[in-house]
């Protein structure tokens, strides 16, 4: 099972200025597509003696900073984001023979952030969210129902939900940025942009625009 590929090629000189700003570019044109889910992304995410696992989560906001998830903060991704920051997002848009591959450092977002978007979220999935330890071995799918009907008799709809504590958002700080179209004969385009490191001595970078070099890899 094979597809080639059509596609128009992606030169250096269309790029934007920042990895961000080319993400949104991107993205913006996979929603105009109506592609299925644009925001979802695989999230991989690994031991500190290097065991990985990965799982798909929704892209819930992005900016200048990163990119942002939700999750129970217990859950195997959490746990592992704790004990070892590094991770590695992709998100694969098929349909446009696109993939974004993303290399960076995951950290908590602060408790406002998580409350704000924790009111947005439907009611039911805020009950979820509650009634389940996610990743934790539960006995039966009953037992899952059960509690969430518990809490839905506490919490009607209409009455606010309290944000659980163990659950939260996590940005990922990006330090790579790779953009990947496909071509016919194999022949893709990929190009990543990578922080640069601020050189010893330098004056802190604080407040000012990020340093960022793209490079042409062989696909």
């Amino acid at each position: 099972m094979r597809e080639q590929y059509r596609s128009t090629p992606l030169l250096e000189a269309d790029l934007a200025p920042a990895p961000m700003e080319q993400f949104a570019r991107w993205f913006q044109a996979a929603v105009a597509c109506d592609l299925y889910e644009p925001n979802a992304m695989v999230v991989s995410t690994a031991t500190p003696d290097g065991r990985p696992s990965s799982r798909t989560v929704l892209m819930k906001a992005y900016d200048e900073r990163g990119f942002v998830f939700f999750t129970n903060y217990t859950s195997r991704k959490g746990r592992e984001i704790e004990a070892n920051p590094y991770v590695s997002l992709l998100f694969p848009w098929h349909p446009l023979a696109r993939q974004i591959i993303v290399t960076g450092t995951a950290a908590r977002v602060g408790r406002d952030e998580t409350a704000a978007y924790f009111r947005t979220r439907p009611h039911g999935s805020q009950l979820g969210a509650w009634a389940s330890d996610q990743s934790a071995p539960v006995d039966s799918r009953e037992t899952l129902l059960h509690r969430y009907e518990s809490l839905s008799t506490r919490y009607p709809e209409g009455e606010q939900v309290p944000v659980p504590p163990r659950w939260g958002g996590f940005r990922v700080t990006p330090e790579t940025v790779e953009f990947w179209q496909g071509h016919e004969n194999r022949l893709h385009d990929r190009l990543r942009y990578v922080r640069e490191q601020p050189t010893e001595g330098a004056e802190s970078a604080k407040g000012t625009e990020e340093a960022w070099r793209t490079e042409r890899l062989c696909p």
